[in-house]
C-alpha cells in the first residue's frame, strides 16, 4: 500500500486545477476516482511536451495505482458478505463479468487472501480448492462402498447408549452417531464417529481401535493412488 503523503500529494495536484466543479466530501476512494476519470476523459490543453500536463498524468496514474489496490481487498470481502447474505454464485457471476458459477466462485478463490498465512498466489489457492474438493468425493464414495461395515460399526457405538462407563461427553457422541445412523447416506457417519473416538479410548478401547482402523482407512481414499 502506497503512503498517504504520495497519494495525498497526487490528489492535490488534481483537485487544484481548474478544470471543473471537484466534489470535496464523501468516500474518498470515489472521489480520486473522480480526479483520475477529469484526467483520462479531458483534452490537455497543453503542448505535448509540457510539464503540468505531465504532472497531471502521473499524479492521476498515482491515484489510479492506490484505487487498484484498494479494489482488490474490496471485491473478495464484498463478494464474501454477499454469500454470507446468502447470494449463490449463479446471482454473483453477472455482477463479477463472468459466465457461470464455477467462474465466479474460480475468482473470489484468487482473489481472497490466504487462510494459511502462507503466501500462495490465486493459482495455489483454486488448486488447493479443487483438491480439497476432490478429496471429500474420494471419502463420500468409500463411505458408500463400504456402507454395510460403517452402519454396523456405528450400530455398535449407538448400543452403547446407556452404557454406565461413558462419560457425558462421550454419551453425547454415542447420541450424535445414533442420529446419524438414520440419515440415507452412509458418508454421514464418518464425521460423528471420528468425534466419538477420543471419547471412547478410556472406556470401549477395542472398539475405539475399530473405529480408528475405519476412520483411517477412509481418509486415506483422500489422497490420490499412483
Amino acid at each position: 500500500m502506497m503512503e498517504g503523503s504520495e497519494r495525498e500529494r497526487a490528489r492535490r495536484r488534481l483537485a487544484d486545477r481548474p478544470l471543473d466543479e471537484q466534489a470535496r466530501d464523501g468516500d474518498t476512494a470515489l472521489t480520486d476516482l473522480g480526479l483520475v476519470n477529469r484526467v483520462a476523459h479531458r483534452k490537455l490543453g497543453f503542448p505535448e511536451d509540457d510539464e503540468a500536463g505531465v504532472a497531471d498524468a502521473v499524479a492521476a496514474l498515482t491515484l489510479l495505482r492506490h484505487l487498484r489496490e484498494e479494489l482488490a481487498e474490496w471485491e473478495p470481502r464484498l463478494i464474501a458478505a454477499a454469500r454470507a447474505h446468502g447470494a449463490s454464485w449463479i446471482q454473483l457471476a453477472p455482477a463479477l463479468g463472468v459466465a457461470s458459477r464455477q467462474a465466479a466462485e474460480r475468482r473470489y478463490l484468487r482473489l481472497r487472501p490466504d487462510d494459511t498465512g502462507e503466501a500462495t498466489t490465486g493459482e495455489q489457492r483454486v488448486r488447493a480448492e479443487r483438491d480439497r474438493r476432490a478429496g471429500d468425493r474420494a471419502v463420500t464414495q468409500w463411505a458408500r462402498n463400504n456402507a454395510i461395515g460403517l452402519r454396523q460399526l456405528a450400530a455398535q457405538v449407538s448400543a452403547l447408549d446407556g452404557d454406565g462407563a461413558l462419560d457425558d461427553d462421550a454419551r453425547k457422541h454415542v447420541d450424535t452417531v445414533t442420529a446419524a445412523l438414520g440419515e440415507s447416506d452412509t458418508a454421514a457417519l464418518l464425521g460423528p464417529l471420528t468425534d466419538a473416538l477420543p471419547h471412547l479410548h478410556t472406556s470401549h478401547p477395542g472398539l475405539a481401535d475399530k473405529i480408528a482402523f475405519v476412520t483411517d482407512e477412509g481418509n486415506s481414499s483422500r489422497q490420490p493412488k499412483n
